[in-house]
Formats: C-alpha cells, structure tokens, sequence
C-alpha cells in the first residue's frame, strides 16, 4: 500500500547522512542535480508488477519502517512515471522524491520509453540506485547469457568477498536455498558470468558446469547502479529473508528510517506445575475436560521437571548464551509439594538458580480466568447466569490469581517484573468459540496489579491490541512441541493422531481444516519426533527469526522434563542461525516488556506514516527526521555514527549487523536530533 506525501511536523531529527556511504559502495548524490545541495526524501519508490519479487522487497521494507511509495503498474490509473513525479524543487532547492527505486526488472516501463527515460534520467542525477527484483541473465543488466538456468532448490550460494565489503557484511559466507518438498520446484534462477561494470555478490557453482556465477551483484553503468537479482523468490523463503537486509541497505545506502534485528525467545509455560499427559491409547489427554471415555478417571502420571531437569536448563542456558522466561504458577507448585510431603526439589533447585532466568507471572494456579466453564458436554461451554448472561470468573478471583503469585515471588526473591503477565491458557481474553469477548472483569484487575503487558495466542489474535485502557497483549507463538507429551514417541503419537487420516488411523482433523496438510503415512513413533518434527518446527521457528518479528515463542515445562524434547529445536534454530550470520549480527533474546514496547512502538511508527506526519529527507551530509511529538523514531545509520547532545556528543543508538540503530526522540531542551557520520 503507498504511504501518503510527507508532510512536516513538530518533532524534528538531524542527522548528518553523506559520509561514510562508500563503505557500502554507494556514491553521493550526482552534482549535475543544480548548483544547490539537492534535498533527497527518505523514501522508497516502489513500482510493483504483482509479481512476489516486488511483494517480498515490499514486505521487508514495511517490516522495517521504511517509507515507500508504490505504483502499480495493473492500475490504469497509476500515476506517470515523469521527471515531475520523481522530483522538484522546494524552496528553491531540487528535490529527489525517492532515495531509492524497486523495479519489476531493468526496464518495466519498456526501453528507450519516455517513463524509463524519465527515471533513467531522475537516477543519474542524483545518484538514486535502483533494485531489479528478478531479472534474466542478458548483457543489458551487465551479465553474459545464462550459463544455467533451471532449480536451484537445495544448493549452496556463497556471499563474496566484495558482497561482504558491501551491504551483505553480516553473513558469515553462505546462503542455503529451501528444498522443502522434492515433487515441487521452490526457486528458479539464472546463474551467468559477470561482464564490465558488474560486481557479484552472491554467486554459486554452475551447475553441470564449471567454476562459479552471479545470483545477484552490482552493475554500474552510464551514472547509474543496478541490484540485479537473477532468481525469483517470495516474501516466506528462507534464502530472500536471509538476503533481504543487505538489499535494503544497498537500496537505502546505509541510512534509513525503519531498524531490523533477528529476535528469538522462548517462554517455558506452566513452571512448578505438573502438565497432564497424552494418553496414546484413548488419544485424548485425561484430565483435560475435552478427553471423554475411562470414566473421567486419568490413570496416566503427570509430567513435571525434576532438580536434574533444571540443572540441565540452567547449563545449557550457559553454553548457548540464551536465557529461557520462566512462565510460573507457584500455587501449582505448592500445592504438589504439600501432596509429596512437603519437598520439591525441583522447586528448591530453580530458587537456587533464579538469577539465570527471567520469571513471568502465570497466575497462581493456572486458573481459567474467563467465563466460568460448563464442562457437562465436550467441548465445553460457557455458564450463564439466572437471566441468560455469560457467566465469568470475578475481578476479584483474576486479581488474587495474579497478586498471590507475583507476591510468592518476590518473597522468594525471584527477579519478577510486575508489569508482565501470561494468564494460564491465555484465558481472559476472548476464547472462540465459546468466549467472543474478553472477561468484562479482566482488564480492572489487571490495571489494579500493575500489568501493562499479557499473553496472547499469536495462532489467534496476531496483532498487539489493547485490554482496557493500561494493557496491551504480547503475541507468543505456540511452537509444535505439545504441552501434554514428555517423551519423543509421545510427541510422535500426539502428532500422528492430529495429522493423519481416518483411513490412516488418525483423527482426521487435518481432512477438515483448510490451513492444514495431512501426514502422507503415520511417522514412525521412535524415529518420527527427531526425523521430521524437530527439522520441521526449526524452519517454521528460523523463519520468525528472520522476518524481524520480536514475538516470543511459547512451550511448557513439561518439555523441558523426561525426554527433554524441547532442546533438540532450539538446538537446530539457534545452530541453523549461528551458520548464517556473522557475529555481528547476534540473535536478540527480549523479555516480555521489552518485546511489547517494541510492538507499541511499531505500531504507533506505522500509524503516522500511514497518516503522512513522518517528513524526512537528506540535504548534503544532513538528514532531517519530522514525525509527531511524543513519537520514537526508529533510524539506522552507519557504525561510527555519533549523537549531537545539548553539550559535546555521544554514540549514536546499538551497533547491530555493522550498523547503529535506535528508537530515538530530540534529547531534553532539544527541537531536532543530530547525528554524526565518522
């Protein structure tokens, strides 16, 4: 979607933004645009064909904040592409309207024509570079004819010395192309040799040839730059998300508004509490008011972490430089110590250990805090009142569930944050669907404790939204790790059951819903956990890693116990990750406060650049930012950068993938933000 024109606000933010581009192997703006320094808005030109290629760059500029303008070219009534559409003059000084264009391929508005004239001309004048989304291998984009051209579907591409220099510096030297499914061509592309004025960046091995060719590289060529891609890709494919932060950085030339990072957390539900177990031969979970058959009678034993199974969470904590959330219900815990005698070791060793963790609130024993259940049919149902109104668990109830925990803790000394909450099921919110709504009585209690942030199931609501007026929700992402299996052959059963046929002797569900795939043959119950789901649930995880979303992921205690089942996918996400990127570009570990000021932030940056009260622009080596007071601003600039202060000066934002990067406001007694370029 275009973003509207920029217009100018109350807050502002300088910074200067021409030095040190060529560390990026970008040029200053062309001094044929006027005797005056040219001014060149922080914004994007976008021309979108409808193909992925476009919608991918598109997507990843979105994401990261950047503003952009798009014209469609399906649209008979687009604007044209003129030397009056790209620029003009403000106050006197010459304006480029674009720090940067995404096209389709080299040339969509045909060659020689007065709209790729136009923009041909607009580039070369200002030194605007210009994206090829996914083009042929031809000499007109600096390449030789194709010497392959086909799958590529499962090989190895590798960043090259000059990519690394340039805007690919924080891979660490290779880039695995998905083969997710053999019966399926994933990604096609053109492999060719470089010609004069191209520099690859991405190359890999000719495939039934020899020596190597260029995926992707720059062509500089009559004043202009080119990013020519020469494999198609969309949005959700592993090897354009791994590429798609250094494409953003050639096309913005290192100084953008909007900031990417690579997030990953993992909260572990339900810790001090026993989870009830999957029974594999009446395939439901006993206990659980859903599980009918056995006379209601649960014959299976509960799983709970031992002492042994936290001092192996804390040393692997240790070895991969990862801190898990304890999601706790101290109740829980309680309660199972007063029916074992009085003793828990388990709960003795992680007090012992508490400083390694970080503890979220999970209500005191994990009570469902909505409507009040009417479990007399499966599935359940709301209760209703003498008048026929819902029935819900009172304030009162929620606000004992939340205060007696977050009081346990901090008598044990726990390092809790008051201001963060996951309730037990994610229960209060609305539950479909039985529960349309929100317990009426939830967010008073919530506003009565101090909670400004609280769980919510991404699978169901996967945007940040208000409860009340004082809490906002944090999506988690339900990982494929079950919260009622201990063991591998559990895990597999569980799995089968879902994911199979009725011919095949599973439930069938995934014949009946549209957004899942039924198993070709049941997984082998001793092999199936480690073979297929573990690689399976990796991806999917690695895949929110690098699409910049900060979401937490959320598992339970129960597999952290037995058989440990959770370890092997964060082993795989964080070894497959580590592979990819250079140090410099680590895996960022947020609590939950942080990670719903994060989502806050975005939301209230996206709100006013969809509203056009975001102006920003470069004249010279200064870069001046607008937006509505009150607002972050979030920016990335080059390494080196500095903050200009009411007196003397200060390193700008966090250095992340060989850049600096911030959420950032006019400091006190300041009008405008400064920053320096080394």
């Amino acid at each position: 979607m275009a973003h509207t024109a920029l217009r100018w606000r109350t807050t502002a933010i300088a910074i200067t933004a021409a030095a040190g581009l060529t560390t990026l192997g970008v040029a200053a703006p062309g001094a044929s645009a006027a005797t005056a320094t040219p001014r060149i808005d922080l914004r994007v030109l976008v021309v979108d064909n409808g193909d992925s290629p476009v919608a991918a760059i598109t997507a990843q500029l979105r994401s990261e904040g950047i503003p952009y303008t798009t014209v469609d070219l399906n649209d008979s009534g687009r604007p044209a592409v003129t030397a009056a559409f790209l620029g003009d003059t403000v106050n006197g000084t010459p304006r480029a309207r674009f720090q940067g264009v995404v096209l389709p391929n080299e040339a969509p508005f045909g060659a020689g024509s007065a709209e790729q004239t136009a923009l041909e001309t607009y580039e070369k004048t200002y030194g605007i570079p210009q994206v090829d989304a996914y083009t042929w291998a031809h000499p007109e984009v600096g390449l030789d004819y194709g010497a392959y051209s086909g799958t590529l579907d499962g090989k190895t591409a590798t960043v090259t010395t000059a990519g690394r220099s340039a805007a690919f510096g924080y891979l660490d030297g290779t880039v695995a192309f998905e083969d997710n499914s053999p019966s399926v061509q994933e990604s096609y592309g053109y492999v060719a040799t470089p010609r004069t004025g191209f520099t690859s960046y991405v190359d890999v091995p000719v495939l039934g040839g020899t020596g190597t060719g260029s995926l992707l590289g720059e062509y500089a060529h009559d004043g202009r730059r080119e990013l020519v891609l020469t494999f198609a890709y969309n949005q959700y494919q592993q090897q354009f998300r791994v590429l798609a932060r250094g494409i953003v950085e050639w096309l913005t030339q290192g100084v953008h508004l909007g900031q990417a990072r690579n997030y990953f957390a993992v909260h572990v539900d339900d810790v001090f509490a026993p989870d009830a177990r999957w029974d594999t031969a009446r395939n439901c979970t006993p206990g659980d008011i859903d599980c009918a058959g056995g006379d209601g009678q649960d014959t299976t034993t509960p799983i709970r972490m031992t002492a042994a199974d936290a001092q192996y969470a804390a040393q692997w904590q240790q070895q991969h430089g990862f801190t898990l959330d304890m999601v706790f219900n101290a109740g829980s815990g309680e309660e199972w110590k007063s029916e074992n005698g009085g003793k828990d070791s388990l709960t003795d060793q992680l007090l012992a250990d508490k400083a390694k963790y970080r503890w979220v609130n999970h209500t005191y024993t994990h009570l469902f805090l909505g409507c009040v259940q009417d479990t007399s049919t499966v599935p359940w149902s709301c209760a209703r009142n003498a008048d026929g109104s819902t029935k819900y668990v009172s304030a009162a109830d929620i606000s004992a569930q939340i205060r007696d925990n977050y009081d346990w803790a901090v008598q044990k000394g726990l390092p809790v944050d008051r201001t963060e909450l996951v309730t037990g099921e994610h229960s209060g919110l609305k539950t479909l669907p039985q529960q349309p709504d929100d317990n009426p009585n939830l967010a008073s209690a919530l506003a009565s404790n101090g909670v400004k942030w609280t769980g919510s199931d991404n699978s169901r609501e996967p945007d940040q939204r208000s409860v009340g007026s004082g809490t906002l929700t944090v999506p988690r992402y339900p990982m494929n790790v079950y919260y009622n299996v201990g063991t591998k052959p559990e895990m597999a059963d569980e799995y089968n059951w879902i994911y199979t046929s009725k011919a095949d002797g599973g439930s069938g569900i995934c014949e009946n819903n549209a957004t899942s795939t039924c198993l070709s043959a049941p997984l082998d119950t001793a092999s199936g956990y480690d073979a297929t789901i573990v690689p399976q649930e990796a991806h999917t995880d690695l895949g929110h890693v690098l699409a910049n979303d900060p979401r937490p992921h959320y598992a339970h205690q129960s597999n952290l116990a037995e058989d440990r089942i959770l370890y092997p996918v964060m082993d795989r996400v964080l070894a497959d990750y580590q592979a990819i990127f250079a140090d410099n570009t680590p895996v960022v570990n947020l609590r939950e406060s942080a990670i719903g000021a994060e989502l806050q932030n975005r939301a209230k940056w996206q709100a006013a650049l969809d509203a056009g009260k975001v102006t920003a622009y470069r004249i010279g080596k200064t870069v001046t930012i607008s937006a509505p007071s009150g607002t972050q601003i979030p920016v990335t600039a080059p390494e080196g950068t500095k903050q200009q202060q009411l007196l003397g000066t200060s390193t700008f934002g966090t250095a992340y993938a060989g850049e600096r990067q911030a959420w950032t406001a006019p400091g006190a007694l300041q009008s405008a933000v400064t920053l320096k370029l080394p």
